[in-house]
């Protein structure tokens, strides 16, 4: 082994724990040793227990030496988002608004991760009730980007993606609602795969809500998507069971020109609304599209099929959804909520019902106008995001509570659709800041969005080195 142990991706970990070249001890050990030597910097992570995870680690050991190995996961350190239960643990949801009360059970993804032995290391930070896509929160400390702290990491799995990046362990747990995974991702320069919505039992369930794996590698992603995908009856608009061979994807032998020949892939470049896209992230996904096609598939242009009225219809939609749950609160603790989230959420006191009804529709709309559009495509590719990581103290990109969505416009479309996508690092920017390619599928083709994301792991320009300090 070259890497160090924090590094080490889920495959190589089996490899090495089947062969006792290293234990499940060794390695979370290695990871709490990297967490103690970033964190005071990064601050991605919230209730670490060495003591717990230790423990968990020796279980694993034994299993390992006695030949009785639950599956690739066991052993594998693992960080969760806070906002997904685990048992004994209470879910802040990024807020110091929030009553801290254990909580009785693991919800469908920790339960799938236990369950597959991985050890949970730490939950990671978010911002309040996770509607920001930033690391800045009222109960967290403010959370940075490894690759260069004075930025922020995204949101509003913000601890994840800056775990993953910094070499927390392999696998980080995130949840994403309108790009909560692969915003972050792009930003932190890792991969995050929002998969189709039902395809990851979670708990509760809401309209765009999904979990999904962060990681260095769609290897480790497609890894984690064996376990994560396993059905739990308590999510009731979860998909049903498929067996898919999720493992397979590290191991497929095929060129990337064996996987690409053939296949049409929609570029867009111009989402329709929001922020302009960056001259250098706009030429980086230009140059994604000529390596894709280089390799055999057949790239077309696609026109903006999102518009402004969508946005903001479901921009008031959950700015409503948001104020019913502030005003609610005692007023000691609404003053708790960060104060962008306050003057986000204030509007909804005004709101009609015809407006907030209006604003709902657009859900669907938005729904019927990504899938038309991507119909003639086996996949697109796009920005994640329309600009690079911003201010680490900013609350987004244009730190304006008005303007709150103007950076999602890319994203949005495949919650809202319940199409799988995924980020996947794409180039590195003139200030060493990442950019990442947006890649999304039909409907459930979430195996063909981790292979194209893999052929161009395999196709992009090489990539510099991981943060270390």
């Amino acid at each position: 082994m070259t890497a160090a142990l924090h590094e080490l991706g889920i495959a190589a970990l089996a490899r090495a724990y089947a062969a006792r070249d290293c234990s499940p001890v060794d390695v979370v050990r290695a990871v709490f040793e990297r967490m103690a030597r970033c964190e005071p910097r990064l601050h991605a992570t919230w209730a670490a227990d060495a003591e717990a995870a230790l423990a968990a680690a020796r279980a694993s050991e034994s299993r390992w030496l006695r030949g009785a190995a639950l599956g690739p996961l066991d052993g594998v350190p693992v960080t969760v988002k806070e906002n997904i239960a685990t048992r004994g643990l209470p879910l802040p949801l990024g807020t110091a608004a929030t009553e801290l009360v254990p909580a009785a059970d693991d919800a469908p993804p920790a339960a799938r991760l236990r369950e597959a032995g991985a050890v949970l290391v730490a939950k990671t930070t978010m911002p309040d009730y996770g509607m920001l896509s930033s690391g800045l929160s009222s109960f967290h400390a403010l959370t940075r980007n490894p690759w260069d702290p004075t930025k922020n990491p995204g949101g509003s799995s913000a601890g994840a993606a800056a775990a993953a990046a910094a070499g927390y362990g392999p696998l980080h747990l995130g949840t994403d609602i309108g790009g909560s995974i692969r915003l972050p991702a792009d930003w932190c320069g890792v991969v995050g795969f929002k998969p189709s919505n039902g395809r990851v039992p979670i708990r509760p369930p809401y309209v765009g809500r999904v979990a999904g794996p962060i990681t260095r590698s769609t290897d480790d992603a497609a890894i984690a998507m064996s376990v994560l995908s396993l059905p739990d009856a308590r999510d009731a608009t979860s998909l049903p069971p498929q067996a898919l061979d999720w493992c397979a994807l590290g191991g497929d032998p095929r060129e990337p020109g064996e996987l690409l020949r053939g296949l049409r892939i929609g570029l867009l470049l111009d989402a329709g609304w929001g922020l302009a896209c960056d001259a250098e992230i706009a030429a980086a996904v230009r140059d994604a599209a000529r390596r894709l096609e280089a390799a055999g598939a057949h790239v077309e242009p696609l026109a903006p099929f999102t518009t402004r009225a969508m946005a903001d219809g479901i921009n008031l939609f959950w700015r409503m959804r948001s104020w019913l749950d502030i005003s609610a609160l005692p007023p000691a603790r609404r003053e708790r909520v960060l104060p962008y989230i306050r003057d986000w959420v204030a509007a909804g006191a005004h709101f009609s019902a015809a407006e907030v009804f209006g604003g709902y529709s657009q859900i669907a709309a938005l729904r019927d106008a990504a899938v038309a559009a991507c119909a003639p495509f086996d996949f697109v590719i796009s920005p994640v995001a329309p600009v690079s990581a911003f201010a680490a103290d900013w609350a987004s990109p244009t730190n304006d509570p008005l303007r709150a969505m103007e950076h999602i416009a890319y994203t949005l479309p495949y919650n809202m659709s319940e199409q799988p996508a995924i980020s996947v690092p794409c180039a590195q920017g003139a200030t060493g800041l990442p950019i990442g390619l947006q890649i999304a599928g039909r409907r459930h083709d979430d195996l063909g969005v981790l292979r194209v994301a893999r052929a161009f792991e395999q196709l992009r320009a090489p990539l510099p080195p991981w943060p270390q300090s």
